[in-house]
C-alpha cells in the first residue's frame, strides 16, 4: 500500500498564479491574517475564533472573531477562554523537561525507576517513549466513559486505579517498534511529576508555570471555569454547528485533557518556553530534535511535541482535535527566524483540520517564507470555484509556483485529502486529477485519485486508476 503524507479578503482565482501571495504583501500582515480569518469562518462554518501570529518577539497579529456561544451571542476576545484538550500535554512535557534538564530525570531510563506501582510489563519503558506514544501501552479508557449517549461508566477511581486496571492488558506493540497516541502515556508522565513533587499535578502545574508566567485565564478542569467569557465547544454534524457533549474527566487527567486557557494566555506560556524562561533554549532544542523513527516509520513526536518540518523550517507543537493548534517553527536555532502560531476555535460545521486552519494563517501572514501553505490555500480557493480548467491549472501551476517537484506533489497530494475529508469529494477529484497531470508517474498520485474515486462510488473507474497505480509501482513494491 502506498503511503501517504499525514495531512472576504482573499481575491478569488481564476488561475494559480501568486497572486494571494502579493495581496498578503500589499497590505500588513494583520490585515492578510484578519481577512484570511473571515474567510476561513464562511468556508467552514466556525463559531469563535482566536489567532495569534509572532515573528521572534515581534507580534504580528493577536485578534479574534465570532461568538463564544451561538445561544448568547458573546464576542470572542483574546481573553476568552476555550477548552484546549490535548493542547493539555504541552504543560506536563514542560514540566517533564524541566526535570530532564536539572538532572533529576534521564529520558532514555525505565519510568519506573521515577514511577512506583507501574504494571510489570511496563518496568523497562523508557520515559522518553512514555512522552513519544511509542509505548505500547493500552488505552485507560473507552467508549463506556465517553458515550455521549445514555449512562456511563465512572472513570478508575483514581490514577494508580487507573494503571493498575492495565496491568493484565498486553501491550498493543512492542514498545519502541510503532507510534500509537494514547493517554495513558501521559498518566504515567502525570505519575512521574507528582512522584517527584510529592504533590497533585495541578499544583506542580500551577507554581511552576501558571503563578510564574502570571496565567490568570488559565484553568485545569471545568470546575472553576467563570460564568461568562468562556467558548462553549460546538461539533460540524450536517453541515451545521451542533453544541459538543463534553467528558467529565477526573483531576489526574488533566495532564493529558480538561485544560482551558485564553489566546493570552497561551501565546504567553508559548513565547515564554521558546524564550528560555521555562526551559533553557540550548536544552529545548535538543529535546525538539526529531527522533530517528523505527524502520519503515515515520518520527511523531520530540519530547510530546509533534514534530515535522516545513521547507527550511523545523516545527514543533500539538493540536487538540480539529479545534485548536499550537506551531513553533524556526530555523537557524530558537534565536533565529522563529514563529509561534496559536489558532483556537470552539468548532466549525465541517469539523475543519486545525493543522489547515494554522497553514492557511501561517500563508497569510508570511507567504514568502511559507510558499507550500501559500500554493495549498490557492489550491483550496480554484477547487471551490464553479469551474476548473486542469489544464490551464497545470500550466499555471509549473510557470509560477514557488514549489516544484516532490514539495509541489506532496502540496497537492495533501490538500486532496484535506478536501474529501473537510470540503467535499469532488472538491478533492479536482485536486487529485491535477496531481496526475503534473506528476503522471508518479503511483502515489494515481493512486490518490482512484482512492477518491472508490469513496465517489465509481468502482469500475477507481479499479483502472489503481492498476495504472500499481504499474508505476517499482518492481520490488508490486
Amino acid at each position: 500500500m502506498i503511503l501517504r503524507p499525514l495531512f472576504r479578503f482573499v481575491l478569488p482565482l481564476a488561475l494559480l498564479v501568486p497572486h494571494a501571495a502579493h495581496a498578503a504583501a500589499a497590505t500588513s500582515p494583520a490585515q492578510a491574517v484578519s481577512g484570511q480569518m473571515h474567510l476561513n469562518a464562511q468556508r467552514y462554518g466556525i463559531g469563535g475564533q482566536a489567532v495569534f501570529i509572532a515573528h521572534g518577539a515581534k507580534v504580528l497579529f493577536r485578534g479574534a472573531d465570532g461568538k463564544t456561544d451561538q445561544a448568547s451571542g458573546e464576542d470572542v476576545t483574546a481573553d476568552t477562554v476555550f477548552p484546549i484538550y490535548s493542547l493539555s500535554k504541552l504543560l506536563a512535557s514542560t514540566l517533564a523537561m524541566q526535570l530532564v534538564e536539572q538532572g533529576k530525570v534521564e529520558l532514555d531510563k525505565p519510568a519506573s525507576l521515577y514511577v512506583p506501582g507501574l504494571p510489570q510489563a511496563w518496568q523497562q519503558i523508557t520515559v522518553r517513549q512514555f512522552l513519544n506514544h511509542t509505548s505500547g501501552v493500552p488505552e485507560y479508557y473507552g467508549a463506556a466513559q465517553t458515550t455521549e449517549d445514555g449512562p456511563r461508566a465512572p472513570f478508575p477511581a483514581s490514577l494508580q486505579a487507573a494503571l493498575d486496571g492495565l496491568a493484565e492488558q498486553p501491550l498493543q506493540f512492542p514498545t519502541g517498534t510503532d507510534t500509537r497516541y494514547t493517554q495513558t502515556n501521559y498518566l504515567v508522565v502525570t505519575a512521574l511529576l507528582e512522584a517527584h513533587y510529592g504533590k497533585p499535578y495541578e499544583r506542580i502545574a500551577d507554581e511552576r508555570i501558571l503563578q510564574k508566567l502570571g496565567l490568570k485565564h488559565t484553568y485545569l478542569g471545568a470546575t472553576d471555569l467563570p460564568r461568562t467569557g468562556v467558548a462553549r465547544s460546538y461539533t460540524g454534524k450536517d453541515g451545521l454547528l451542533q453544541p459538543s457533549q463534553e467528558w467529565s474527566w477526573p483531576a489526574y487527567a488533566h495532564g493529558h485533557s480538561d485544560l482551558y486557557m485564553s489566546l493570552n494566555d497561551l501565546s504567553r506560556f508559548l513565547q515564554a518556553l521558546t524564550d528560555g524562561k521555562l526551559v533553557g533554549k540550548a536544552a529545548l532544542q535538543q529535546f525538539w530534535q526529531t527522533p530517528v523513527p523505527p524502520k519503515g516509520r515515520r518520527a511523531g513526536f520530540a519530547t510530546g511535541w509533534e514534530t515535522g518540518e516545513m521547507g527550511p523550517y523545523h516545527e514543533v507543537g500539538h493540536d487538540g482535535g480539529t479545534k485548536v493548534r499550537a506551531r513553533v517553527a524556526y530555523r537557524g536555532g530558537l534565536d533565529g527566524d522563529r514563529y509561534t502560531i496559536i489558532y483556537l476555535t470552539n468548532g466549525s460545521a465541517r469539523n475543519v483540520w486545525s493543522r489547515s486552519l494554522v497553514n492557511s494563517v501561517m500563508a497569510a501572514a508570511a507567504p514568502d517564507q511559507f510558499p507550500a501553505e501559500v500554493v495549498s490555500e490557492q489550491l483550496i480557493q480554484a477547487a471551490l470555484a464553479p469551474a476548473f480548467d486542469t489544464t490551464a491549472q497545470a500550466k499555471s501551476l509549473q510557470a509560477h509556483s514557488p514549489v516544484q517537484g516532490a514539495a509541489l506533489e506532496q502540496t497537492i497530494n495533501n490538500t486532496g485529502y484535506m478536501l474529501r475529508e473537510n470540503l467535499g469529494l469532488d472538491a478533492a477529484l479536482r485536486v487529485f486529477e491535477l496531481n496526475t497531470v503534473l506528476f503522471p508517474a508518479s503511483a502515489n498520485t494515481w493512486d490518490s485519485l482512484a482512492e477518491a474515486w472508490q469513496a465517489k462510488g465509481d468502482q469500475a473507474k477507481a479499479k483502472l486508476l489503481y492498476e495504472k497505480s500499481r504499474q508505476l509501482l517499482p518492481q520490488a513494491a508490486k
